[in-house]
């Protein structure tokens, strides 16, 4: 007797289900009710595993290696030899037969559902039958697995006739075609999922990204450096001139900064007897968001313990000619610079190699070498009617930074190394053995951005001293770019170190210039964004 209760009860619980879904027009609640009663029917919702499938690819390469059946041969007696799962992107049903695109990471496959052929598994078909199931209860976007055999339509199209579908998970939301946020770029990055899941464009951008820190990992693995992980919480922002942001240590009641540079820790491991070593990591710096600027990015950095920066210079060089080579990238790439024009950038030519300080005199008329402090600096860029915003409270090297920014990087459209800098601009820098006013350090340009910074390192821990004083003064003028001491490092230099260049390159840019994007946002999963109040979800 209470048997036959739980089962009229659970027969009006299917017929209240079904009469609600009739009734109710908005998408998620109709999807909210087929989730119940698919729970009813007691087909798990969330299994944990799907195992032994195979790609769309592996079945398309499958498709044309192998000796196929004809479509009545396989609709009278389907076999179980092929095994597949993603989500369902496309079904249309013609009565007895239905059709799906099943999409996975590597594309999308046509799947044929048939009445009387396909079943489900764990449906009990006394409940409802099993075309039922597939036309009433599958969603746009929902996860199936399928096992079944491959066959040849009448239209030439590769399908797998499938024998038994398996569910793996309800989406409760519609796929993004259905609505036109997705064309619109702050959806776009609010909700990257959705954009990779249905542009197959973004989806390979994304594994061009991962291709090219894999591709950077094997050469370095490939010429002996060991890669090394430093701390990204830090008691003062130093190894770079930028603003840092702030945090606090709970558990030792301190005050804390997000690195804004690997630099000064790779230099103690180098201390420490290593002689090669590189890190990819995280790097923050509070500053402005534009199309090659992002607080938080992908910080990269290399040091040799014996090499000077002309050593790595050439091994920069190296470096991406090897990633093109080995991604099969043509080394002539047509870039559009900031005023939208189309460059040719050709990697495969002999790199130029310009003077900085000679570079900066020829675009503006001001010899930086000959200025004696920054105020006259002032005066001869206000003369030189060059804009150049909040430069009163500039120091310098930074007033240095911004005037070359201004008038000469955008002009380069590379590759180019450019060398032969002030000290005064690179406070970790060697002095030139020949002027020591100069430092041995060098920048490499694409189409405009700054991709790379190198440079011999300052090894002199008496000099590095009397360098972080002076940058001292400069923060406490104001300069809030102005490179922070440490005392530790210092400490560590003092045990002696060897010659040492490093380099910090940027992999962010690089991605976004070899994959003709025009914003670091576009080869950035989760870019940082204002959230959105309630209201507007």
């Amino acid at each position: 007797m209470v048997k036959n209760q739980l089962r009229k009860a659970g027969q009006r619980q299917k017929e209240t289900n079904r009469a609600q879904l009739d009734g109710i027009n908005d998408e998620y609640q109709q999807r909210l009710v087929k989730r119940a009663t698919i729970k009813e029917l007691g087909i798990n919702l969330h299994p944990e595993n799907f195992l032994e499938r195979i790609s769309s690819n592996e079945a398309k390469l499958k498709g044309k290696k192998d000796k196929l059946r004809s479509g009545e041969d396989v609709m009278s007696s389907v076999k179980s030899n092929v095994r597949l799962a993603g989500r369902v992107m496309t079904f249309r049903s013609h009565g007895k037969l239905s059709f799906a695109q099943l999409q996975d990471f590597e594309g999308r496959f046509q799947l044929a559902f048939v009445k009387g052929v396909t079943s489900v598994a764990s449906l009990d078909e006394s409940k409802m039958p099993y075309h039922k199931f597939w036309e009433k209860m599958l969603d746009l976007g929902d996860y199936i697995g399928v096992d079944g055999e491959l066959f040849t339509t009448k239209h030439g199209e590769l399908t797998l006739l499938v024998k038994e579908i398996t569910f793996l998970g309800k989406a409760l939301r519609p796929m993004p075609e259905k609505f036109h946020g997705l064309a619109d770029e702050d959806q776009i990055l609010r909700h990257r999922y959705l954009d990779t899941l249905t542009n197959e464009e973004s989806r390979k951008r994304f594994k061009f990204r991962s291709d090219v820190i894999k591709t950077v990992r094997e050469f370095f693995w490939a010429n002996k450096f060991d890669e090394v992980e430093t701390p990204v919480l830090e008691h003062k922002a130093t190894g770079a001139a930028a603003k840092p942001y702030f945090t606090h240590s709970n558990a030792l009641d301190l005050d804390l900064v997000l690195r804004i540079s690997q630099e000064l820790p790779h230099k103690k491991i180098i201390t420490g007897g290593f002689e090669r070593i590189f890190e990819i990591g995280k790097a923050f710096r509070n500053e402005g968001i534009d199309p090659s600027h992002l607080p938080e990015h992908t910080h990269f950095e290399w040091y040799a313990a014996y090499w000077g920066y002309e050593q790595n210079m050439d091994f920069t060089e190296k470096l991406i000619k090897n990633i093109l080579e080995k991604l099969k990238i043509d080394p002539v790439l047509s870039l559009k610079n900031k005023e939208g024009k189309i460059k040719k950038v050709d990697f495969s030519k002999k790199w130029e190699r310009i003077d900085y300080v000679q570079l900066i005199k020829k675009d503006s008329d001001i010899d930086i070498l000959a200025v004696k402090d920054v105020d006259e600096l002032r005066k001869l860029i206000k003369k030189n009617k060059i804009d150049i915003p909040d430069m009163n409270n500039m120091g310098y090297a930074t007033l240095v930074d911004y005037l070359y920014k201004k008038v000469s990087r955008p002009k380069i459209i590379g590759p180019a190394f450019l060398y032969n800098y002030p000290k005064a601009l690179q406070p970790l820098a060697r002095p030139n053995d020949k002027n020591p006013e100069m430092v041995n350090q060098f920048q490499l340009l694409i189409n405009g951005w700054e991709i790379v910074k190198g440079y011999s390192e300052l090894v002199d821990p008496v000099d590095q001293a009397e360098r972080f004083k002076e940058q001292a003064k400069q923060k406490a003028s104001g300069d809030e770019e102005a490179m922070e001491g440490d005392d530790e490092y210092i400490f560590a230099m003092e045990h002696g170190m060897p010659p040492i260049s490093g380099v910090g390159f940027g992999l962010d840019r690089f991605i976004t210039i070899l994959s003709k994007q025009d914003s670091l946002r576009d080869c950035v999963f989760f870019p940082l964004m204002r959230p959105k109040k309630k209201n507007e979800n």
